[in-house]
């Protein structure tokens, strides 16, 4: 049985469909390490910028109705030649196998990825017709974006669902602690973002070496950390090298 709707923007080459990017997403994260492992986790700031082709201000008439979307997306650093029906959730220490279905990891069949996102505004640019501002974002920067529809509260949100092993962790935080030396090196307006993206603790779950120093890769810095029991110490911040 076929899906609703026509097959515009997909094209069927040896039994497999492709997908066409429609935009480009541009976020503070030039790598993977560090990144949300969920959407929503951090009011992290993007902007998407549209292809070209589908710059047509008409494709998004109403959009600004709507207080958050779903980003379809594309798991583009994540490719594999093989999938795997197992997976081992980050979450559940990286020991413990799930059915790839039954958990969110980036090495799927197909390697597509969903975002719920709040609008914040949209912009005429010059030059790149309509982008849209939007927070909450887990993605990399340059992540391709397939689609984007409308969250819709009265069907898309279920208070009484279950989250499975996922709500294990679900309140898991660190606090974090970050030196007055360090902290006036971190523009205002990156602070408190930073803050929450690192109380998510961003290491693999696997590794738990006290006195480790991690660096991940944020808004043009490098910030470097130690987390010995429940509290993340930032230890130095540097700006890259252009």
């Amino acid at each position: 049985m076929r899906g609703r709707g026509w097959n515009v923007g997909l094209r069927r080459e040896d039994d497999h469909l492709t997908l066409e990017v429609i935009a480009y997403i541009h976020t503070d994260f030039p790598a993977k390490f560090g990144i949300p492992r969920q959407s929503g986790l951090a009011d992290t700031k993007a902007e998407i910028i549209f292809e070209p082709k589908y710059r047509n201000p008409d494709a998004v008439r109403g959009l600004e109705a709507f207080s958050h979307l779903w980003l379809i997306w594309g798991f583009s650093e994540a490719v594999k030649d093989e999938w795997s029906p197992t997976v081992r959730p980050p979450r559940l220490g990286g020991n413990t196998r799930v059915g790839v279905f039954a958990s969110r990891s980036p090495f799927r069949p197909n390697p597509v990825g969903l975002s719920s996102v709040s609008l914040e505004r949209m912009e005429r640019r010059e030059g790149k017709g309509i982008v849209l501002h939007v927070r909450g974002a887990d993605l990399m920067d340059g992540t391709p974006i397939y689609d984007i529809k409308p969250y819709l509260p009265y069907v898309d949100c279920h208070a009484e669902a279950s989250g499975g092993f996922a709500e294990q962790k679900k309140g898991y935080r660190l606090e974090v602690e970050i030196p007055g030396e360090w902290e006036v090196k971190i523009p205002m307006e990156h602070r408190e973002i930073l803050k929450q993206v690192l109380s998510q603790d961003p290491r693999p779950s696997y590794q738990q070496d006290r006195g480790r120093i991690y660096g991940m890769k944020y808004a043009g810095m490098e910030v470097r950390f130690q987390v010995e029991g429940n509290v993340l110490r930032v230890c130095e911040v540097e700006y890259e090298l252009c």
